[in-house]
């Protein structure tokens, strides 16, 4: 790292591979999404309820967080944040604060349909962005086999409250 009067030039080498504590880090918060599911579909009733309403929040939570993540690494693009970088961090804001409101407001099938978009935009997105050198190069590895999980454990909560 090179320090002067008019800024900060850092030198990094990002691996491929996905390291062990993002593995942790990336596939543990995605347990709740099955536990709350799996919950959700096997308790019914007002236990059953109340596993979509945490497993939603969880699931808002993580968006949120995502967005952050996003906005975060922008800070330190070479040459400054990019449209894509500052519009992915918007669009994943809005579907998860969205959601937040939908289950606030008792509309736990929209708070599931905007989380889903949400996911998917991250499973998508985050891979050609870790190409483009807008995301750190191990999402392109991670994100399309992570995000998954949190997809379907949220169909999951999509059919059953549609059920209802």
């Amino acid at each position: 790292m090179q320090d002067d009067a008019t800024g900060r030039t850092l030198t990094v080498h990002e691996p491929r591979a996905v390291p062990w504590l993002s593995v942790a880090l990336g596939f543990g918060p995605m347990l709740p999404f099955v536990a709350g599911a799996a919950a959700a579909w096997t308790l019914g009733g007002e236990p059953g309820q109340a596993a979509v309403t945490v497993t939603l929040l969880w699931a808002c939570a993580i968006l949120l967080f995502f967005s952050g993540v996003r906005r975060g690494v922008s800070f330190r693009t070479e040459g400054g944040a990019t449209v894509a970088q500052v519009a992915t961090m918007l669009a994943l804001f809005v579907l998860g604060f969205g959601a937040l409101l939908a289950v606030a407001l008792g509309r736990a099938g929209l708070s599931a349909a905007f989380l889903i978009a949400g996911y998917g935009l991250v499973a998508v997105l985050d891979p050609i962005a870790a190409r483009r050198g807008e995301a750190p190069l191990f999402f392109a590895r991670l994100r399309p086999v992570q995000m998954p999980v949190a997809i379907v454990s949220l169909a999951a909560l999509l059919v059953l409250v549609a059920r209802a």
